[in-house]
């Protein structure tokens, strides 16, 4: 599989119109024939005016042959487009290979954070890819993971992660719980120097979003 990250930026105050249409226009016409749909969300805390949403392929050939198939198709050109462009910024697009795939939180009413992280180039990544899978069953005491990949275009050298919680208490606490973990505490000694940037966003599903 093949997963799609796409990041958009909107004009301020535009990003009701931009999940309005996503959420009508563009999952009518969309469904899931033109790659599936896996999340769609918008930032809250972080880069504000934004919305991100994740579709997953069968390899990238799929991927060429469905956007292909989608960029003719005359409801998508007349109706979707039209709506959406003069909300449009910036767009940002994010191909990644899944080291853990998607899984949906045991429960719904989620906020979610999405951590993206620059590695040191020739083989920064993959060390720390190798590092977080060995102590993600202790990580994971305290939090549930939703995904893990590395990048395959768009950012080399990094590595992207969802995590759910409750609320932002509940983050706050089992990131806390975490940072009196013996094994996470080693894992971050050793992840951390492999890293040259950080990032986090703080994310709220769309009505839409299949991850909620």
């Amino acid at each position: 599989m093949i997963y799609e990250l796409r990041t958009y930026t909107v004009c301020p105050g535009a990003v009701g119109e931009m999940v309005k249409a996503a959420s009508t226009i563009s999952r009518d016409i969309r469904a899931d024939n033109f790659g599936k749909l896996e999340g769609y969300w918008i930032t809250e805390i972080g880069p504000l005016n934004q919305v991100m949403h994740m579709w997953s392929y069968a390899d990238l050939n799929e991927r060429t042959r469905l956007r292909a198939e989608l960029a003719k198709n005359p409801r998508w050109t007349g109706e979707y487009i039209p709506v959406i462009r003069p909300l449009l910024v910036r767009q940002e697009v994010r191909l990644l290979n899944a080291i853990i795939p998607p899984v949906a939180p045991a429960t719904s009413g989620n906020i979610y954070e999405f951590r993206n992280y620059r590695a040191k180039p020739v083989g920064g990544a993959k060390q720390w890819l190798d590092l977080i899978t060995g102590v993600m069953p202790e990580r994971e005491k305290y939090s549930k993971i939703v995904g893990l990949w590395t990048t395959e275009a768009g950012q080399p050298n990094e590595v992207c992660h969802i995590w759910a919680y409750p609320d932002l208490n509940a983050r706050a606490a089992a990131r806390g719980n975490a940072m009196k973990d013996p094994a996470w505490l080693e894992f971050l000694s050793k992840g951390t120097q492999v890293l040259e940037e950080m990032h986090s966003t703080i994310m709220l599903p769309a009505p839409h979003s299949p991850l909620q």
